[in-house]
């Protein structure tokens, strides 16, 4: 499955009507083994949405990545130091967040939660959120085991990453991939898929120009 580009159609004046661009969607995965579900996620959004990915280094250990859509482009930290060359050169992180209208990042570890919610920006996913423009959406689907769920620390975090204004899309509670049953388990990618587009078609009907 690919993404289509949008279409443009002529009349019989000859005149061009440009079809409204596709929302640009920016798909990050973190190190959790919910990661072997990102490339279900991109095939999810390519139907509606422009996307481009973003992979952690750990997350590369649990992503397929021939399964990805051909037309996705999958960002890894090695690309975020190969594209620079030079002073002048264009930097990928910030490219990245001026190109995204929705950044979703499925699934969000327990490390990355705690680094994003204590500013830090150690690799290319870091980076983007740690430069995003919050007047953009940004959503987060956590996976981690139900202990690491449960922890006070996690609680803390996710307060501080709602304080920026970014979504949780919650997680479930299911046999995990440990064999534990609890909550902890990343929100099915159609869920994730469903809710980002409820939220973006919500917006555009109110006639928020931001998304």
């Amino acid at each position: 499955m690919a993404c289509s580009e949008p279409v443009s159609s002529v009349g019989e004046n000859m005149s061009v009507a440009t079809a409204p661009r596709k929302p640009r969607i920016l798909l990050a995965t973190s190190g959790s083994v919910a990661a072997v579900k990102f490339a279900n996620l991109c095939h999810c959004f390519c139907e509606w949405a422009e996307v481009r990915a973003v992979a952690t280094n750990p997350s590369l250990h649990f992503i397929d990545r021939t399964a990805i859509p051909k037309d996705v482009i999958l960002y890894t930290d090695n690309d975020e130091w190969s594209s620079w060359k030079k002073l002048g050169d264009s930097v990928l992180h910030i490219e990245l967040r001026k190109w995204a209208d929705i950044m979703v990042i499925a699934p969000l570890s327990a490390n990355t939660l705690g680094k994003i919610a204590g500013g830090l920006c150690d690799n290319l996913l870091t980076c983007i959120v740690r430069a995003w423009d919050y007047s953009k959406p940004l959503f987060v689907a956590p996976a981690m085991n139900t202990f690491m769920w449960n922890n006070p620390f996690t609680e803390k975090h996710l307060i501080s990453i709602e304080e920026l204004g970014i979504s949780l899309i919650p997680p479930v509670t299911k046999r995990l991939a440990c064999g534990d049953y609890g909550n902890g388990a990343m929100a099915e990618p159609s869920t994730i898929y469903s809710s980002v587009r409820l939220f973006y078609e919500s917006k555009a009907q109110q006639g928020n120009s931001r998304v």
